[in-house]
């Protein structure tokens, strides 16, 4: 109660200094005795209307006054995630990010991010320092495609290519599993998406969210909000999307099959590859080659093994502070006119689709294979083919041991599942030659 009170007293004096000094500037210097007291008179009443109207500047100057369905309802989204990334974990590092950028850049008032300087899929220069908010500068780094690229660094310097070098086999389930992106592009496009847009949503079935911005900033930027919430938050809930869809497509043997074991790759094959596969892939599809160069670059200084505090900033502090202006902007870029709408629902919808699809071809390749070699795969390590590097690969040692308790997929499973962030990174080249 004591605090409530002096806060009043505080308010009054204010007031009263606030109002004794516009009194004083207002006041003319009196001619006469007349005029004097005429102003005198009058004194009281043009000071309280200042204030009054200062008040009411403020009030409507405030994001309270500004408040409506859209943004209350955006601003709801904004605190699920947050419970969805702090309370359940659901992909943390970003999810909690990108749902704090949403939050910020629906606060009335704020200008903190202005979708008007990029209308068109362009940078207007011409007004952008003059109205630009700290998202607007922070977001140039997903539209002129940094943030991904330095990610991938990060992702290439912790990821060991081992397991799919040791068994080839890997690159073609890693590749059969972005048959989710190019079956969603074909069937977006049939459900009246532009090429564009089908693309964007397609690249969501590679559950690789980097991929996912770098293709969707430079096809269809008004979409990266949904398309981003919606990848990581599939990526999130691989462990349950994917055990009933390799249940369904799968016999008891085939995942009690039992692979044996992977031989030593050399160092100088962790060496060569990367190296070559920059080569090949950017040569073959050069729009691939910011991803494939980025995550090749960091998978060179981790296995070359002489700049390994390179390869630690990578891992660590330069992939932290990246990962949290990513997720800030793209979060910012979910505001109500561009969230609040039909396609954010469809894309939501199509979205978990290109994901199951993903997973059913990576799972199916590996049956077919096993009609025409001698050594069998287990077809539950064909769905690690997606990007979700290495959770996608334990899904497969869970679902396995169900089986056989003592069936050790984890490895194999690790092939396809690296073999999958190169091949999300050459479908969206794919994509990117087709419809640039």
């Amino acid at each position: 109660m004591k605090t409530i009170k002096y806060i009043f007293i505080l308010i009054a004096f204010l007031s009263t200094s606030i109002t004794t000094r516009v009194w004083a500037q207002e006041a003319p210097v009196a001619s006469d005795t007349t005029t004097v007291t005429n102003t005198q008179v009058q004194e009281p009443t043009s000071g309280l209307a200042f204030i009054e109207e200062s008040f009411i500047n403020f009030v409507d100057g405030t994001g309270f006054a500004n408040l409506n369905w859209q943004t209350l309802l955006m601003i709801f989204v904004a605190c699920l995630l947050l419970y969805l990334a702090i309370v359940k974990q659901f992909e943390p590092l970003l999810l909690l990010p990108i749902a704090f950028g949403m939050l910020l850049t629906n606060l009335p008032g704020a200008g903190l991010y202005n979708p008007s300087l990029f209308e068109g899929g362009h940078v207007h220069w011409d007004i952008f320092v003059n109205n630009a908010g700290l998202l607007d500068y922070l977001y140039l780094g997903v539209k002129l495609g940094i943030y991904p690229c330095i990610i991938f660094i990060g992702v290439g310097a912790m990821t060991d290519f081992g397991p799919m070098l040791a068994n080839p086999k890997s690159l073609l389930l890693g590749a059969a599993a972005q048959l989710g992106i190019f079956a969603t592009y074909l069937g977006a496009i049939g459900l009246g998406f532009m090429p564009n847009e089908a693309a964007s949503i397609g690249i969501i079935g590679g559950a690789d969210g980097p991929t996912a911005i770098f293709l969707t900033s430079r096809l269809a930027p008004e979409l990266l909000g949904p398309i981003a919430v919606a990848a990581y938050s599939y990526m999130a809930l691989v462990p349950v999307i994917q055990p009933p869809i390799m249940r369904a497509l799968t016999t008891k043997k085939e995942r009690a099959i039992r692979m044996k074991q992977l031989r030593i790759v050399s160092k100088k094959e962790k060496i060569i590859f990367p190296i070559f596969a920059t080569a090949f892939v950017s040569l073959l599809l050069p729009p691939a080659a910011p991803l494939i160069g980025s995550l090749m670059l960091g998978n060179l200084l981790k296995e070359s093994g002489v700049v390994e505090r390179l390869s630690k900033t990578v891992q660590n502090e330069l992939m932290n502070i990246t990962t949290i202006f990513l997720g800030i902007t793209v979060g910012a870029t979910a505001t109500a006119s561009a969230f609040l709408n039909m396609k954010t629902i469809e894309i939501l919808a199509i979205g978990i689709v290109a994901f199951s699809f993903g997973t059913a071809g990576g799972v199916l390749l590996a049956k077919l294979m096993n009609l025409f070699t001698k050594d069998k795969v287990n077809p539950l390590i064909g769905s690690a083919g997606v990007s979700a590097v290495p959770m996608a690969a334990r899904v497969s040692q869970v679902v396995g041991q169900e089986t056989d308790p003592g069936n050790f997929l984890l490895m194999h499973a690790m092939g396809p599942n690296v073999a999958g962030v190169i091949g999300s990174a050459v479908a969206a080249g794919i994509l990117l030659t087709m419809l640039s």
